[in-house]
């Protein structure tokens, strides 16, 4: 499938760009965005990308991207929703308020964007959307229940749209990043080589998913350094 316009949801440094740029360089316009769009300046410059301003655990506020999309032309064929929100902390001491934001980010945006992408896909009879997990969907870790339960939320969210929409034309993909990710603010030890992922290499695995035929798509992607155990 040839896709024309994609969506990063969630956008920012490291894997949001590593995906921008890679996505660009093949061709596919670009749209970003996040609920603050000053920081994406220099890698719209730069990937020639539009951005837009967007809370995705607002409705009113989703509705209005996808509206704005619409108008641009740019309404996509490819989404992949990268927003997370994550707080920590002993169990007994977590903050509703911040749970409840940490869920509502993590999978109630996930499950906003998913559908008003899938309304514009499934008339169409093609598409991807592409989730954007972690190890805690798969195992919950001390002191990150808000997290686990966003991320196991997302999961389960991408398995049944998979079983439903596939079938309809819509590839979904829930991508398992099992791993710490490289970045300017997290620098991989220099006696441990290749212990953290690298978003170029991460986003050329979203882009190999994009381009597997209809005959073999994958439901669920996992990603890990060889040092990760699992």
């Amino acid at each position: 499938m040839n896709y024309t316009s994609a969506l990063i949801v969630g956008a920012g440094a490291g894997l949001s760009a590593s995906l921008a740029r890679l996505l660009a360089k093949q061709g596919v316009k670009v749209a970003l965005a996040a609920r603050a769009t000053d920081k994406l300046s220099a890698l719209a410059q730069e990937t020639g990308a539009r951005t837009f301003a967007c809370d995705a655990g607002k409705p009113a506020q989703v509705d209005k991207l996808f509206a704005d999309l619409d108008a641009a032309s740019l309404t996509p064929d490819a989404v992949i929703y990268n927003a997370s929100y994550r707080t920590r902390g002993p169990f007994v001491d977590l903050d509703a308020a911040e749970v409840a934001k940490a869920i509502e980010v993590t999978a109630y945006g996930a499950f906003l964007v998913a559908q008003a992408a899938a309304r514009r896909m499934v008339p169409q009879k093609r598409g991807a959307i592409l989730f954007t997990g972690a190890s805690a969907g798969v195992k919950g870790f001390p002191q990150s229940a808000p997290f686990a339960m966003g991320k196991f939320a997302l999961r389960g969210l991408a398995q049944s749209m998979a079983r439903e929409l596939q079938t309809q034309g819509v590839h979904v993909c829930h991508f398992v990043i099992d791993g710490g990710i490289k970045s300017a603010r997290r620098a991989e030890p220099a006696d441990n080589p290749d212990s953290l992922l690298d978003p170029d290499a991460i986003a050329e695995s979203y882009w190999h998913v994009l381009q597997q035929p209809r005959s073999a798509w994958s439901q669920e992607f996992e990603l890990r350094p060889f040092v990760e155990k699992f």
